[in-house]
């Protein structure tokens, strides 16, 4: 039996599992499909990234606009850090909403990332063929 190691393991159950294909609005999406196949993994990677920390940064603002009118409670009161936990707290908040699948703020920008750079990659690779 010949020894394996983890990263051997890992990506022959990455090839074996089969692809999600990409939805929008709950249904199969054909352009992002196509799209995909023309961006390199690593781009894909950086996009997705990228969406997150966009929609983590949308939760931010819109959070923070939420608890911006509460007044200190319990044993602290109203003190000057008060404000400090607050938006810290928001920002944990919003980067764990946008990690778990936020509300839908990221897949719209991920979309629009994914297919910019395919409809840049797409006639350079004719153009050389």
């Amino acid at each position: 039996m010949e020894a394996h190691t983890v990263n051997d393991l890992i990506t022959t159950a990455y090839r074996s599992t089969p692809r999600m294909k990409p939805m929008l609005n709950g249904r199969p999406d054909p352009q992002l499909a196509r799209a995909l196949e023309h961006v390199p993994p690593r781009s894909i990677e950086k996009a997705k990234a990228t969406s997150e920390d966009f929609e983590a940064m949308f939760l931010n603002s819109m959070f923070s606009q939420m608890t911006s009118g509460l007044k200190g409670e319990g044993p602290f009161g109203d003190t000057p850090g008060t404000g400090v936990w607050r938006s810290m707290l928001t920002e944990q908040y919003s980067r764990s909403f946008a990690k778990a699948g936020g509300v839908g703020v990221s897949d719209a920008v991920f979309r629009a990332l994914i297919m910019q750079q395919a409809s840049q990659t797409k006639p350079s690779s004719k153009e050389s063929a």
